[in-house]
């Protein structure tokens, strides 16, 4: 280890040690430092910025959901460590849901563990099937904490590019399996290109990873979203693909639970013992409160998400026509899901240099394309979930005249 010493004379005659520092592990300097604190960043130091910038929803968990954390506290055993893999109460719910919604269903080759959020879950996956030095294919434009998650573990993730329409390059992925490859990870809907994928080609990759040996690792954090007849699918619902599929879902989009940091996920029963460990390591158990919370809004139900549905749809449709305006100065694909849209714009900077001269110059924030593997080509996200209507129309007036004369001047 590398140290930093400066030794200073004292007036006792004894030297004594002035500054010491360990170095910081090596991994983590290879990692990109987190986006998203860097735009809120910009956005403080100019008020009045409208962000397009974040991946979360307007509104808030049902009104349920509140109610039942008025009664959490009251018995002690409330206050206690719950199970490692969450309460029973709310896998049986959760069980139910993968059920009737995704024809995922339990069984003695297939586990269900409740998490702190997907992120903990994707890191957690990733921690039990994979070694430094071993591989994981990202489509790219991929999810940026997932590239950053295999990072700071060690693994090399394989960055294979999509189509032009943002939908997977099956020929491409295959191609990238090495004897190293773990597994191959596919997000239906897209962050941050909103794409779905179609049924035939996530059954493509799954077949794929049976052959190889591979894990499929399907993250489901959007399903609800999808537009223009598109159709979510869950690839934990082929048959005979138990041994080999991970599924990944979360309540922070459709229930509106993204502080409450509740997810869960649907895995091969071979993995449990090693998640345990790792859950039980880096958690204990997810927090309780928010599984009584999370138990509420299920039993709620999708029925929620339904009412808030056609604002968000309504929305999707306003930012592509707004958009439109800009004519050939950009180029939006796919964007049947979530609530994204990936923009490339004609421009001569990057995508860093325009979302800050966005909110410096027009007051509008937006997600450069760099932080998901995009340099060779001006790219930028737009998330239109979490403003006001009214908000979200001001904001997209900004950020089209914004474009237009950043390009010009450029």
């Amino acid at each position: 280890m590398e140290r930093i010493c400066a030794q200073t004379s004292s007036t006792d005659g004894y030297s004594k040690v002035s500054l010491s520092t360990p170095a910081q592990g090596h991994r983590l300097r290879e990692v990109q430092s987190p986006i998203i604190p860097r735009v809120q960043a910009w956005v403080r130091a100019h008020p009045g910025t409208i962000s397009l910038g974040q991946g979360v929803v307007s509104f808030g968990p049902p009104q349920e959901a509140l109610d039942a954390l008025q009664s959490f506290g009251r018995y002690p055993e409330d206050h206690l460590y719950g199970p490692v893999e969450g309460d029973f109460a709310l896998r049986e719910l959760i069980e139910k849901k993968l059920r009737m919604e995704n024809g995922v269903r339990l069984s003695e080759e297939r586990r269900l563990m409740v998490t702190a959020g997907s992120n903990m879950a994707f890191f957690e996956v990733m921690m039990a099937i994979s070694e430094p030095s071993d591989e994981v294919i990202l489509p790219r434009p991929y999810y940026f904490n997932q590239e950053m998650a295999l990072r700071m573990l060690g693994v090399h993730p394989v960055l294979v590019p999509v189509q032009s329409d943002f939908s997977l390059d099956l020929e491409a992925i295959r191609a990238s399996v090495t004897p190293r490859t773990r597994a191959i990870v596919t997000i239906s809907p897209n962050n941050p290109t909103g794409a779905v994928y179609p049924e035939a080609d996530l059954l493509a990759v799954n077949e794929l990873c049976r052959e190889r040996n591979l894990y499929h690792l399907s993250d489901e954090a959007y399903e609800y979203f999808t537009y223009e007849g598109a159709r979510h699918f869950s690839p934990g619902s082929i048959p005979g693909g138990e041994a080999h599929t991970i599924c990944l879902y979360s309540l922070s989009k459709a229930y509106g639970f993204a502080g409450w940091r509740i997810g869960y996920m649907v895995v091969p029963s071979h993995l449990e013992e090693a998640l345990r460990k790792i859950q039980d390591t880096n958690l204990i158990c997810p927090p309780r409160p928010s599984q009584r919370a999370a138990m509420a809004a299920l039993e709620v139900g999708r029925g929620y998400f339904d009412q808030m549905y056609p604002k968000i749809e309504s929305l999707r449709n306003e930012v592509m026509s707004h958009l439109a305006a800009l004519g050939n100065q950009c180029r939006v694909s796919g964007a049947q899901g979530a609530f994204y849209l990936f923009v490339e714009v004609d421009s001569s900077l990057g995508g860093l240099v325009l979302s800050e001269r966005l909110v410096r110059e027009h007051g509008v924030a937006v997600i450069p394309g760099d932080a998901f593997g995009i340099f060779d080509r001006t790219c930028i996200r737009i998330a239109y979930g979490a403003p006001e209507p009214d908000q979200v129309r001001q904001g997209l007036e900004r950020l089209v005249s914004g474009i237009e004369a950043i390009c010009q001047s450029s």
